[in-house]
């Protein structure tokens, strides 16, 4: 065991069900070993404007089955990029990196440990040159970690998904609709592919994979034929047609994502077109994928996350994130999770799953204009 005593967490990026559990879990057990546990409120804002929180068991008790954060999440307190407004009233951003080390210096840390996603790890992996010992929990809905088997917080999205999707099951069957739901994932489409897939969809829109609206409404016209007046069709906000580019519903300033929005009403009127005897609407799950409680399989795996992330702690590991492994908790180089994304793949067994169902992509998976 190491002489880490002091530690500082916080939760970055958007929330994720699970999020009280790995906080549970992290500072019980490093608490148990002596170490005091400090929180950085809103992500890397406490850091950034110098007042971090004290985060002992008892403030963790009882918060596993929670979701959200009881320390807060930012998707904006990037410390590379920070916002700030210019002279002319223009919103620009600044480095503030400085601060965030000041913070840390002043208050004696020996270890940042932070939750988050890919985000979250890039900024981390930029502080261990500044000799900043870090550490990162693999969290996001998204499920796009390539150095982690899988996310906590994605499952728990999957399932309200599904619970949704045979939800308009019946309302679109009792209207003869085309009902489109539009599921969040940005760039990744695995909650739109295991959700759609679960759910009983007829067609699954996926960002990987570029699709060609003509397909779509010909799954419809085969149902329509067969007698079934009605399809379900799930779109992850990231989804792009052939020739087209992501669905953007506000630009942000640099250093940070674009916020995303409108891919499953600019599908719909394309299948308006396409489909005219058909009435198509659109359901936006949005953040109802982040809220609620951590389902059984997500806090379990967030709870072992956090023990684990305790005992790298323990052990001085730096510059290192918790990973599933083959069923195994353990650390890898955080380095491998910085700029290495885990996309749906043309040979993904649930995807090909599916395709053998029948249910449509949206994919003429033999065109050149496939990107």
């Amino acid at each position: 065991m190491n002489d880490a005593k002091r530690m500082v967490v916080l939760t970055g990026g958007g929330d994720a069900p699970g999020l009280n559990a790995v906080l549970y879990a992290l500072v019980t057990t490093a608490e148990a070993h002596g170490v005091t546990c400090l929180a950085s409120e809103d992500g890397f804002e406490g850091l950034i404007q110098g007042k971090l929180s004290p985060l002992d068991s008892k403030r963790v008790q009882g918060i596993a089955s929670l979701g959200g954060s009881v320390i807060g999440c930012s998707n904006r307190a990037n410390p590379f990029a920070y916002p700030h407004r210019r002279s002319d009233g223009s919103l620009g951003t600044e480095d503030v990196s400085a601060r965030v080390l000041d913070t840390l210096s002043r208050e004696k840390i020996d270890v940042l440990v932070a939750l988050g996603g890919d985000g979250t790890m890039a900024m981390m992996s930029r502080f261990g040159p500044m000799g900043v010992k870090t550490l990162g929990v693999p969290k996001t809905i998204d499920n796009d970690l390539a150095a982690t088997d899988v996310t906590f917080g994605f499952q728990s999205a999957v399932d309200f998904a599904t619970l949704a999707i045979d939800r308009i099951h019946t309302t679109a069957a009792a209207h003869d609709r085309v009902m489109i739901v539009e599921v969040m994932g940005r760039y990744a489409g695995w909650i739109a592919l295991e959700s759609g897939l679960a759910g009983g969809a007829h067609a699954i829109v996926l960002p990987e994979f570029a699709y060609e609206p003509e397909m779509i409404a010909a799954k419809i016209q085969e149902r329509a034929a067969m007698g079934e007046h009605y399809s379900i069709v799930v779109i992850s906000e990231g989804a792009r047609p052939v020739g087209g580019d992501h669905a953007i519903l506000k630009l942000m300033p640099e250093g940070h994502l674009p916020r995303l929005g409108g891919a499953g009403e600019r599908l719909a009127r394309a299948l308006e077109v396409l489909v005219p005897d058909h009435e198509v609407r659109v359901t936006v799950l949005g953040h109802l994928l982040r809220g609620g409680s951590p389902c059984a399989s997500d806090r379990v795996l967030a709870l072992r996350f956090g023990v684990e992330a305790a005992h790298a702690v323990l052990r001085d590991e730096r510059d290192v994130m918790v990973s599933l492994r083959n069923g195994v908790v353990c650390t890898v180089p955080l380095a491998e999770a910085v700029g290495r994304n885990r996309f749906v793949q043309r040979d993904t067994d649930t995807l090909t799953a599916a395709r053998a169902l029948g249910i449509s992509f949206g994919v003429d998976w033999e065109s050149p204009k496939q990107s």
